[in-house]
């Protein structure tokens, strides 16, 4: 219940660490931290439940609902809030290392923010196991924030 919401303050706290550590030319000069997006789009994710669908929960039959309910709407509405900042985030460290000359964790970054947002395409699109490129893409990039975090907090 709480893991969701521990990676959405990590991420805004490397996004302000990166901020404070970048100077007037880091990436918190242009980008100044907005974590409470994805905070309040992970808190509305969770107030606002999707309706059962594709044998989820167990016993629900496969298949999408003939409609869906303004919860699930609300929903995905409110993941796309938190997606968003958790791309956005990736691509500010992205852009944070580029400037720094660390070419490869710049790249790491831009492709861990790529992966969620590649996924929440797929999932929207209803393709084939839509969720499982969603969380397959979000788990990429909140990977490579927690590692990103792990290495400031040491202060490697």
């Amino acid at each position: 219940m709480f893991g969701p919401l521990v990676g959405q303050a990590a991420t805004a706290r490397v996004r302000a660490q990166v901020g404070r550590r970048g100077g007037a030319g880091g990436a918190g000069a242009a980008e100044r931290p907005r974590p409470g997006a994805g905070r309040i789009g992970m808190i509305a994710a969770g107030a606002f439940v999707m309706d059962p669908a594709d044998g989820f929960p167990v016993g629900t039959p496969y298949g999408m609902p003939a409609s869906l309910s303004r919860h699930s709407y609300a929903h995905f509405a409110a993941g796309s809030v938190t997606f968003t900042a958790l791309i956005a985030a990736c691509y500010v460290l992205g852009r944070h290392f580029g400037r720094a000359g660390n070419r490869g964790r710049a790249l790491t970054s831009r492709v861990a923010g790529t992966a969620p947002l590649l996924g929440n395409g797929w999932a929207m699109s209803g393709g084939e196991a839509g969720t499982l490129t969603l969380a397959i893409g979000v788990i990429t990039a909140m990977a490579r924030i927690s590692a990103t975090a792990f290495r400031y907090r040491r202060g490697l």
